[in-house]
Formats: C-alpha cells, sequence, structure tokens
C-alpha cells in the first residue's frame, strides 16, 4: 500500500540543475514526499546548502558537483549515486540556460551553449542514467524520466530562435522515447512551463529581450518554482499504468 503521506518513500530521484529554481523546488519537494534526493549542479556551494536544508528537514540529500555538459562526469555522479544512495528510479532532467539575440547577430557561442547544455547535457544524463532506470522499472514496476521543456517547444518568440529550438528538441525526444521505454515501465514526461520566476531570465543580456521580459512582468503573474516542483511530484506518484506524457503549465494570464 501507498503511503499517502511520503509516497515517493523508498525512491532515488535525481535532479539536474538543483542549485536553484525550478530544480531546488523539486528536490525540496520529493524529499519532503519521501525520496533520497541526489543534487547535480555546477554550484557546490548551493548544493551543500541545500543538501544540509534537506538533512535538516528530515530528509537524505547527496551532492553531486557536475556539469550535465560533461559525459564523463555525469557517468561518474551515476556511479557514486548508485553506491551511496541506491539505483536512480526518478531522472528530473532540468538543467538549462537560455539566451536571446536576434539571429543575425550571429551569436555562436551562446548558441553553442544552448546546445551543450539543454540538448547534449540532457542526453549525457540520460546516457548515465538509464541503465539506473531501466533495473529500477524491473525491480519495482515503474521509473521516471522527467524532462524540462518549454512552452517555446510549441510557439514563436522573436530572439529566442535557438533556445526555443532545443525545448522543441527535449519535447519530441520525449515523445519518442516512450516507444522504447514505455514498455519496460519507464514513464516518459515533458512538462512545458510558461512564464517562471527563475534565474533562467537572468541568463539574458540582449536588450529586446529584456525589454519583453520586462513588459510581460507588468500584465501576467508569473509562475514560481513551486508550481512546477508539484507538477513533477503528482505525475511521478501517479499509479505506474498511468503516464502523463506532456504537460504543459501556463501562468492563468499568459497567453
Amino acid at each position: 500500500m501507498t503511503n499517502t503521506s511520503a509516497p515517493h518513500s523508498g525512491r532515488v530521484a535525481v535532479i539536474t540543475g538543483a542549485s536553484s529554481g525550478i530544480g531546488e523546488a523539486t528536490a525540496r519537494r520529493l524529499a519532503a514526499s519521501g525520496a533520497a534526493v541526489a543534487l547535480i549542479a555546477r554550484r557546490a556551494d548551493r548544493l551543500e546548502t541545500l543538501a544540509k536544508e534537506i538533512d535538516q528537514d528530515g530528509g537524505t540529500a547527496l551532492v553531486l558537483a557536475a556539469d550535465v555538459a560533461d559525459a564523463g562526469a555525469m557517468r561518474a555522479a551515476a556511479a557514486e549515486v548508485e553506491a551511496k544512495l541506491g539505483r536512480a528510479d526518478l531522472l528530473f532532467n532540468n538543467a538549462g540556460v537560455m539566451l536571446a539575440a536576434p539571429i543575425d547577430e550571429l551569436a555562436t557561442g551562446d548558441w553553442q551553449r544552448m546546445i551543450d547544455v539543454n540538448m547534449t547535457g540532457l542526453m549525457n544524463a540520460i546516457g548515465a542514467f538509464m541503465p539506473h532506470l531501466v533495473a529500477s522499472a524491473a525491480e519495482k514496476g515503474v521509473a521516471d524520466l522527467v524532462n524540462t521543456s518549454s512552452i517555446g517547444a510549441q510557439a514563436i518568440f522573436p530572439s529566442f530562435g535557438v533556445y526555443v529550438a532545443s525545448k522543441a528538441f527535449v519535447t519530441h525526444l520525449s515523445k519518442n522515447l516512450r516507444a522504447d521505454l514505455g514498455p519496460k515501465n519507464v514513464r516518459v514526461a515533458a512538462i512545458e512551463p510558461g512564464l517562471v520566476e527563475t534565474e533562467l531570465q537572468g541568463h539574458v543580456t540582449d536588450a529586446g529581450a529584456l525589454e519583453w521580459l520586462d513588459g510581460v512582468r507588468e500584465t501576467v503573474n508569473w509562475l514560481k518554482p513551486g508550481d512546477i516542483a508539484e507538477t513533477v511530484a503528482f505525475l511521478t506518484s501517479l499509479p505506474a499504468r498511468v503516464n502523463l506524457q506532456q504537460v504543459t503549465v501556463m501562468p492563468t494570464s499568459q497567453v
């Protein structure tokens, strides 16, 4: 029988991009729900603070300072998770970077950074933890792969072309992975948030994009990271037969 007060009890959840925003909020939420959480991001100091707070609240957290763009570091992280917490049965791929500029400015360094983190980094994490998920699903009857996409995957945002294209990759990849992993009891979900107040907007330096973001703040009540954390907790606590494959979470007033 499922423990309704701690529906993630006995689960091992890996969260990338865990040092702030949606990743941090989801780590706290899943830990409060009973999961042992492995925290992956580059900023070790932020992870250490988060882990200490989770521990003080009665949870279990493992700090893994690593860059998702480094495939070797991700494989090492997977080995450490297994050694210290056991096999992961929930991977929340949340690390991402959002950079904006009109395409004719040829900001090729920014393009590459978004590809490295949002696409290659996602695949590095999937590659490292896929053996965990498949083995856990065979043992427990279910495992979860949840990927953070964006409403940009299905909408048009001037100056954000490479970013939204990287998120379209996430959404379409997630749909296709279900064909491989669903029969193995690994659920795959893509979460497509609208506007969320996180550090992501702080990555943007383009004046036009910043002006647009500031204008939207005046008319839209943005989502909070905890709203997405609740979504992750909900879809990963459903009966094993249920897979919410694509979830778009929007501020009520964003159109």
